[in-house]
C-alpha cells in the first residue's frame, strides 16, 4: 500500500478553504500504485452545441469540497479503505481533436498501467474512447454501462472525426467493447434520423430508452438488466450528465427534457458494486449554463457514489447498508434497519 499524503479533513480546516481538489484529496501528479486516480479531463473540442465543458474539472472539484466520503449507513470512510489520490489534469490541445484522442488515450493508458483504476471528469464526451482504449489495453474486451441521453454512436460530421456523438461507435468499431456486455440507459430526445438507433441495436447493444424507465419499480429492474448484461466482463462505466433531466443539471452541452431524476441515477449506480467495474468517467458538465453550480455538485456526487460501488467490490467486507424493514407503529413511517457485511 502507498503511503498516501493526508487527505485534508474538515475537521481541522472548513470545507471553503485550502486549494480545491476532488473531495479534498491529496494531489499527486504522477500518481502510481493507488487503488483510484482522479484525473481531470478539461476538454470540449468535440462539443457540437453548447461549449465550456472544459471548465468542468475546475467546477467539479470545487462543489465537491461539500462532500466528506463518509456517508450514511455505508460503514468507514471511502479514503479509510481505499487509497485514491487527485492526479491532477491531461494536457490537452484546444486546436486539434485527434492530437487531443491521441494524447488523452496515450496519458490514460500509462496512468491505468501505474494505478488499479481511474475515475475521469470532464469534459465532452469524445474523451470516453480513450477512456475505453486504456481500460482495453489492461483487461481486454469490457462490457459498458453507458447512461446518456444520446446514444453516442454517431458517425463523423463537419469533419470532425472524434465528436463528442461518435465514442461508443469507435469503441464498437475497434473491438474494445463486447457489444452484448454493453447497456445504454436513458436514451431520449431528437436526432437527425429515425434510424439513429439501428447501430448499437443491430451489433447487439442493449438499449434502453428515457420511457422505458418509468415505473415505481424501475430503479430494481434495470439494475437487475445491468448486472445481466455486464455480467463478469471488465466493466467500464461512463455517466452524462445530460442522462438525467436539465431540472437537475441545467448545466450541460446538450440538454434533453424528459430525463432521470438525480436520485435515479444514483439508484442506478449501485449495480456497478456487484459488477466488476475498472474504470469510471463522469463526462459533459458545462459550468457557463450551470446555475448555482447544482450540476458540478451532482457530477461531483456521482463520483463518490462510483468510488464507494469500487469499495463494495474490492475493500467492502465492512459496509454497512440499509434495509427498509421497521415500520413505526405510531404513524406508519417506515425506517432503515440495519444490515452488516458485505452488500
Amino acid at each position: 500500500m502507498n503511503e498516501v499524503p493526508e487527505r485534508v479533513r474538515a475537521t481541522s480546516s472548513p470545507r471553503y478553504a485550502q486549494v480545491a481538489t476532488y473531495m479534498r484529496l491529496p494531489l499527486v501528479p504522477k500518481a502510481v500504485g493507488y487503488d483510484v486516480a482522479v484525473i481531470g479531463a478539461p476538454y470540449d473540442g468535440g462539443t457540437s452545441y453548447r461549449p465550456g465543458a472544459r471548465l468542468a474539472p475546475r467546477a467539479i472539484r470545487h462543489e465537491s469540497c461539500l462532500i466528506h466520503g463518509t456517508g450514511i449507513d455505508r460503514g468507514p470512510n471511502i479514503f479509510d479503505v481505499l487509497d485514491v489520490v487527485d492526479a491532477g489534469d491531461l494536457d490537452l490541445s484546444p486546436f486539434s481533436m485527434e492530437l487531443a484522442i491521441e494524447t488523452a488515450t496515450q496519458a490514460l493508458t500509462e496512468l491505468l498501467q501505474d494505478n488499479d483504476a481511474f475515475l475521469m471528469f470532464g469534459g465532452d464526451h469524445s474523451l470516453s474512447l480513450p477512456g475505453m482504449r486504456a481500460a482495453y489495453a489492461k483487461h481486454g474486451p469490457l462490457a459498458v454501462l453507458h447512461l446518456d441521453a444520446h446514444s453516442d454512436t454517431f458517425p463523423p460530421v463537419y469533419g470532425g472525426l472524434h465528436h463528442h456523438g461518435t465514442p461508443f461507435r469507435w469503441g464498437l468499431d475497434e473491438g474494445l467493447i463486447d457489444p452484448h456486455s454493453m447497456i445504454q440507459i436513458g436514451i431520449r430526445g431528437h436526432n437527425p434520423s429515425p434510424d439513429s438507433l439501428d447501430y448499437p441495436r443491430g451489433r447487439g447493444v442493449t438499449v434502453v430508452t428515457a420511457q422505458e424507465c418509468e415505473g415505481p419499480d424501475a430503479v430494481e429492474r434495470l439494475t437487475q438488466l445491468i448486472r445481466e448484461v455486464a455480467g463478469d466482463r471488465p466493466l467500464y462505466v461512463s455517466v452524462d450528465v445530460d442522462v438525467v433531466d436539465p431540472a437537475f443539471a441545467p448545466g450541460t452541452g446538450t440538454p434533453a427534457p424528459g430525463g432521470l431524476t438525480s436520485r435515479e441515477l444514483l439508484g442506478l449506480l449501485n449495480a456497478v458494486g456487484d459488477l466488476n467495474p475498472v474504470a469510471f468517467d463522469v463526462m459533459e458538465v458545462c459550468p457557463p449554463f450551470d446555475h448555482s453550480g447544482i450540476t458540478a455538485l451532482l457530477a461531483a456526487e456521482v463520483g463518490a457514489e462510483l468510488l464507494y460501488q469500487y469499495l463494495r467490490v474490492h475493500r467492502g467486507d465492512s459496509t454497512v447498508r440499509p434495509t427498509f424493514s421497521r415500520t413505526n407503529v405510531t404513524n406508519g413511517a417506515t425506517f432503515p434497519t440495519e444490515s452488516k457485511g458485505k452488500p
